[in-house]
């Protein structure tokens, strides 16, 4: 499969959803409330808006699925899904560990993600087949001997009901808890990307907010599924686990399979 144009497009977008962000970042920007009842800002929608405008000119034929506007369906088996802010609560407490995601799907499979921090500078690139670069240069995660020694990562514990925190504390509780980190949003994926924390565990998941993260993590040398083992994709339902040492995967399953 050949993504460099691909590549190179949704680097573009990616750039100019940082363009259209940073000047708000910091600036005491108010949010509104969606009928999820989760935040949304005038950067949200500037940065969605800038990258749609740009997919509509380069590739007019494909699906674009993004978080704040209505789909708009095209006819190539082609979907690229963007969030333009994973994490608006982070941007609006101005915290730089929020992101923009941006990828392909290709008849349900994602094949191409982007992980972009623009207040940071920092860039994560994964393509299917391809070594995940961070900022233009190869990035891998890291070896975990055991999950007892595992850094696990979740963006808080309010994002579960109270079956799936079970399940998630069970998890936490055969983790090094004593080094949980809460918070962070997609910035987790790119340090696990990148060999800093070991795994990574969310319920409720939409589409948009974790198409972008299996192509970096896988190409950075993880694996990322669902909460029973199973490879996401379109259909997926929203609990996902990313590890950076696929030898754990049977063991995280495992533990979180205990909870009730």
């Amino acid at each position: 499969m050949n993504l460099e144009n691909d590549l190179a497009l949704a680097q573009r977008l990616a750039d100019a959803a940082g363009a259209a962000i940073r000047p708000h970042f910091r600036a005491g920007l108010a949010a509104e409330r969606k009928g999820d009842a989760t935040p949304v800002t005038l950067a949200d929608r500037a940065a969605e808006e800038a990258m749609r405008r740009m997919l509509k000119a380069e590739a007019p034929r494909d699906t674009v699925i993004g978080e704040e506007f209505a789909a708009e369906n095209g006819d190539s088996g082609r979907s690229w899904v963007l969030d333009p802010i994973d994490g608006t609560t982070s941007f609006l407490a101005g915290r730089p560990i929020f992101g923009t995601l941006i990828a392909l799907v290709i008849e349900g499979w994602p094949v191409l993600g982007v992980i972009d921090q623009p207040i940071l500078g920092e860039r994560w690139v994964g393509a299917a087949g391809q070594a995940t670069l961070f900022n233009g240069q190869p990035c891998r995660t890291r070896a975990c001997p055991s999950l007892a020694e595992a850094t696990l990562a979740t963006t808080g514990p309010h994002y579960f009901d109270d079956h799936q925190g079970s399940h998630f504390m069970a998890l936490a509780a055969r983790s090094d808890h004593k080094r949980m980190i809460m918070g962070g949003d997609c910035y987790n994926y790119g340090l696990l990307a990148s060999g800093h924390i070991d795994l990574v565990c969310e319920a409720n998941l939409k589409l948009h907010d974790w198409a972008a993260l299996v192509p970096v993590i896988e190409g950075a040398g993880g694996t990322m599924c669902d909460w029973n083992g199973e490879p996401l994709h379109a259909g997926s339902g929203g609990d996902v686990l990313a590890l950076g040492d696929p030898a754990r995967l049977e063991d995280a399953v495992a533990a979180l399979a205990c909870g009730h």
